[in-house]
């Protein structure tokens, strides 16, 4: 049986300098994001080959998840376009990165990176709240050639959930649930819920795909996330922008 780290992250935001010009509508300041790394735990991964591929394929999607998971909104950035879409949803869209993604036009946006992370962006309301939707992109070896490389779409799901499972511990941890996972035009899209002990549960809905830079592959993990309480608010908003993302 294989084991290895998954590293557990949280991101402290931090405010750049910024001064808003006339043409803009009063955006806050951007946010460049600061990475911590917290204590590693070691986790088994039964549902998969045994080898070193495997390992590394682990550690690029718990990374990844990781980060998503625990994100803590930041704020505003760039390339905000409107074409064909409903009022009150606008397109994001980002040239370098290659995707573009519908949100809600009071939506807020902030970017970052990292040594280890190659970009994170994030979304999320202007009202107080824990709810929110990030882009995470990692590179990837050339052995990650399609998203198949990390296994089918239910081998792949109850992975990454298991991985992010720690209610077998004693203490009990972080304890987390798969609700459901299917696979649609080389896209991984997975349901799952994560409650620490004593707090509310934490849904989370994410749409993994991989695409090339021109020199490498690259994953993405787009995740959306919000509190039960918040579920009437902000569930249906947050499955249609994970649902919007798009390749470009």
């Amino acid at each position: 049986m294989a084991s290895i780290c998954c590293v557990h992250m949280r991101m402290r935001p931090t405010l750049c300098n910024f001064t808003a010009s006339k043409a803009d509508k009063g955006p806050p300041p951007p946010i460049t994001f600061h990475l911590e790394h917290h204590k590693t735990t070691p986790c088994s991964l039964s549902s998969i080959q045994e080898g070193r591929a495997v390992n590394r394929r682990q550690l690029f999607l718990h990374a990844a998840v990781a980060v998503a998971a625990f994100a803590v909104p930041p704020t505003v950035s760039n390339s905000l376009a409107l074409n064909d879409v409903p009022e009150d949803v606008r397109i994001y869209t980002d040239d370098e990165n290659k995707f573009k993604i519908e949100i809600p036009q009071e939506w807020q946006v902030g970017t970052g990176e990292s040594n280890g992370l190659k970009s994170v962006t994030a979304f999320y309301p202007t009202d107080a709240s824990n709810s929110n939707v990030s882009v995470v992109i990692t590179g990837l070896g050339p052995d990650f050639t399609r998203m198949e490389s990390f296994g089918k779409v239910d081998e792949f799901a109850q992975t990454l959930v298991s991985g992010l499972d720690r209610s077998w511990q004693r203490p009990p941890g972080v304890a987390a649930k798969l609700i459901d996972c299917k696979s649609s035009k080389g896209i991984y899209y997975i349901e799952y819920s994560l409650q620490n002990p004593g707090e509310s549960r934490r849904y989370l809905y994410s749409a993994i795909g991989m695409a090339s830079n021109g020199w490498y592959n690259r994953l993405y993990t787009v995740t959306g996330q919000f509190l039960e309480e918040e579920t009437d608010k902000y569930a249906s908003q947050i499955q249609k922008v994970v649902a919007s993302f798009k390749f470009i």
